[in-house]
């Protein structure tokens, strides 16, 4: 190879890596291969309970997500969270330009969360407050005019961002948190998603690399939300961006990272009932900075819930892949020790202590006022997660807040960023794409509900404000009461521990 020539040392390194990918792939998929063969001819002959909803790809990757779940030889980890935030590298149609947050100096940021979190607190709830740190993140556009292998420009990342931002034909910012369980993923497993919304809005993302569990537990993510936010509104000295208007920013976020999403906007809720008089400032880098509402939330397969109680756990659990609480607890027990888990001292949840699951800014669910919030855009498959998401969005309802609810049968968590083929998926994204654009650019939003079918994509009207009527909100809390006392108590361990969530 003539290593003098950039584009065979580009070629090189791509052909490793796919080798490298295909030896992986292979030892995972291969002791899987008679599983797969009978699903597939089980899907084929119509025998399966989905085939009617399903194709055949879709019923492939979920049943073999499932099998990786039921292995008696879990992960460790620490193994687990170093795979899912490897960096595949950057190439094709995408921008991406990344920053440091710095630290500031102030203690504010740190001493309003705490203040917050202790005044949405019932007694007996417990968490360790976080060091305030330095918050990387990435800024992605989309790139017009590339094929999926042109690599990365050999530029600045100033230099990257002034090209992202010569791209940008909207005041459309997102704030997007990635999924992940609260301990996987990061920014770059996120890439294709955020430039996908950047090039569909027109606008830009940025993406932040929060803090994972288990090492770094609650609030220490909230924390991370907290400054990127502030960063966009202030930006410090020798930012790339000029200020954002919190009417052009949307939080934006995916599984746990719409519990971020969520989370934060209880916290500045909050800041805004303990200042009623007078806009909330808090200092930021040698600024008082107002901490107004953004423009909305748009949360795709949002995980409202870490008690994991409400009936969906177990009833949609045939349309999905992620585990039912009782198969989780079981590979939680016999998680291999490592660097990361069991913590010391040890906890009864990788995020957060046990005592304070039901808290607001950890379980959103358990938030009981939502009253002046910003839009709301909510989108859910038949999954696990979407009774959670249908008691959010009605009590947001009926205290006046714009919700827009959107479920589609038969499908599984996070569906259109897994099965982008689908044209329910792309339906999806761009109603996705749509509110944010709506919002920013100052529409009104009216509250409301569809349910779309399974292939025909025929749309039914819902009430949001009348979603899961049948369980009140006193049963709702008493549900969560109970699944916190068997984590205490031991009866159920940690219950989240797929890598793509």
């Amino acid at each position: 190879m003539d290593v003098s020539n950039p584009l065979a040392v580009q070629v090189d390194s791509d052909c490793r890596d796919v080798l490298s990918n295909l030896r992986s792939s292979f030892k995972v998929v291969f002791p899987k291969l008679p599983l797969l063969l009978q699903v597939a001819a089980s899907h084929t002959l119509g025998l399966s309970s989905t085939s009617s909803k399903w194709d055949l790809r879709i019923e492939l990757v979920v049943k073999f997500i499932r099998s990786l779940t039921s292995s008696p030889k879990p992960t460790p980890i620490g193994k687990v969270q170093r795979m899912s935030t490897k960096d595949p590298g950057i190439k094709g149609p995408l921008w991406i330009s990344k920053v440091t947050i710095p630290k500031p100096d102030e203690a504010d940021v740190q001493s309003s969360l705490i203040s917050a979190i202790g005044a949405l607190s019932r007694d007996g709830e417990n968490c360790t407050p976080a060091p305030i740190e330095p918050v990387e993140a990435e800024w992605t556009g989309s790139r017009a005019g590339v094929d999926s292998h042109r690599p990365r420009p050999d530029l600045s990342e100033k230099q990257h961002f002034d090209r992202l931002m010569s791209e940008v034909t909207s005041n459309v910012t997102v704030l997007y948190f990635h999924g992940g369980a609260l301990y996987l993923m990061d920014p770059a497993s996120h890439r294709p998603i955020c430039s996908k919304l950047a090039k569909m809005t027109g606008g830009r993302c940025l993406s932040v690399r929060y803090r994972l569990a288990p090492k770094h537990a609650f609030p220490a993510a909230v924390l991370d939300a907290l400054v990127a936010y502030l960063y966009l509104l202030s930006p410090p000295p020798n930012s790339y961006h000029e200020p954002v208007l919190a009417k052009h920013i949307v939080f934006a976020g995916d599984s746990a990272g719409g519990n971020l999403c969520m989370s934060l906007l209880q916290f500045i809720l909050q800041l805004h009932r303990s200042s009623p008089e007078a806009a909330p400032t808090i200092r930021f880098h040698g600024h008082d900075v107002e901490v107004p509402l953004p423009a909305g939330l748009a949360l795709n397969s949002a995980w409202l819930d870490l008690t994991r109680c409400m009936p969906s756990i177990y009833s949609n659990s045939h349309f999905d892949y992620l585990p039912a609480p009782s198969s989780a607890a079981d590979l939680m027990k016999h998680f291999p020790k490592d660097d990361m888990w069991p913590t010391d001292p040890p906890r009864g949840d990788l995020y957060c202590d046990t005592s304070i699951l039901c808290h607001p800014m950890v379980s959103p669910l358990a938030a009981q006022d939502w009253t002046g919030a910003c839009p709301l855009w909510l989108v859910y498959g038949s999954e696990c997660l979407t009774d959670e998401g249908k008691v959010v969005a009605r009590r947001a309802a009926q205290q006046g807040v714009s919700v827009v609810w959107q479920e589609y049968e038969a499908m599984p968590h996070c569906f259109s960023m897994i099965f982008e083929h689908l044209q329910g998926s792309k339906k999806c994204f761009a109603s996705w794409a749509q509110f944010m654009t709506d919002v920013v650019d100052g529409k009104t939003i009216e509250s409301r509900g569809v349910y779309i079918t399974a292939k025909t994509l025929k749309e039914s009207p819902l009430d949001v404000a009348h979603l899961l009527d049948e369980i009140e909100d006193a049963e709702v809390e008493r549900l969560m009461a109970d699944a916190r006392m068997k984590r205490e108590t031991g009866e159920e361990g940690e219950t989240k521990v797929l890598p793509r969530l």
